[in-house]
Parts: C-alpha cells; structure tokens; sequence
C-alpha cells in the first residue's frame, strides 16, 4: 500500500505561483509513476501532468510551458511547480501513484482510472 499526502495551496493572485508537494508513504519503492489531477467545482477531474520512473513527463496543453512536474526520490516527494496561474487553474489538486505501467490514457496523459493511490487533496485558489 502506498499512502499519499498533497501540501502547499493557497490562494494567489493572477500571475502568480505555487509549489505543490505531495509525500509518499509505505511502498514507495513499488511506484512506477505519479501524476496531478485536479477538479473544480462543477467540473470534471482532469489530468495535469505526469511523470514516471525515469523522469519522463507529460503535461495537459492547458498546462504546459506554465508548471513542471519534478519527483526527488529520496525524499519520496513529487512537486508541481506552477508559474503564470490564472483563475481558471482554481480547483482542488490531487496527485496519485500507480505501481504498474499505465493502461489506460486520456488527452496524452495517464487516466485517473490508470492509479490506484489517491491523495486527500490541495485547495488552490487563483483571484483575477
């Protein structure tokens, strides 16, 4: 089993950035690969980035040239670096593990039905 705890929202204003840190606990050497989802109100869950055990990344077009996945494996952290946010980016963050390769995909990036892990959640808030 492998546990996953997600820390540093806030909120901001247009423009600007956050780090968002999600910690692995238990079986962490069995993680093949991690991404970030994240759902607004209203909305439905949607795929941010993701990276695997080589430090391949992927990212959502909506995202991209703006926030950078990054792991540091022995901390057992993953980050998502989020530079130029807009209030469109507001939304609750999860990140999510998974110990085998990825089966399943959705806009060039891992489905959320690809992880069996789930964080509890950071609430990122972005004001025009």
């Amino acid at each position: 089993q492998v546990q996953l705890v997600e820390s540093g929202g806030g909120s901001v204003q247009s423009g600007g950035s956050l780090r968002l840190s999600c910690a692995a606990f238990g079986y962490t050497y069995s993680i093949y690969y991690m991404g970030w989802f994240r759902q607004a109100p209203g909305k439905e869950r949607e795929g941010v980035a993701a990276i695997d055990s080589d430090g391949s990344t992927s990212y959502a077009d909506s995202v991209k040239d703006r926030f950078t996945i990054s792991q540091d494996n022995d901390k057992n952290t993953l980050y998502l670096h989020m530079n130029g946010l807009r209030p469109e980016d507001t939304a609750m963050y999860h990140c999510a593990a998974d110990s085998r390769p990825p089966q399943y995909f959705s806009g060039g990036l891992p489905a959320a039905r690809a992880y069996n892990y789930w964080g509890q959640g950071t609430q990122v808030t972005v004001s025009s």
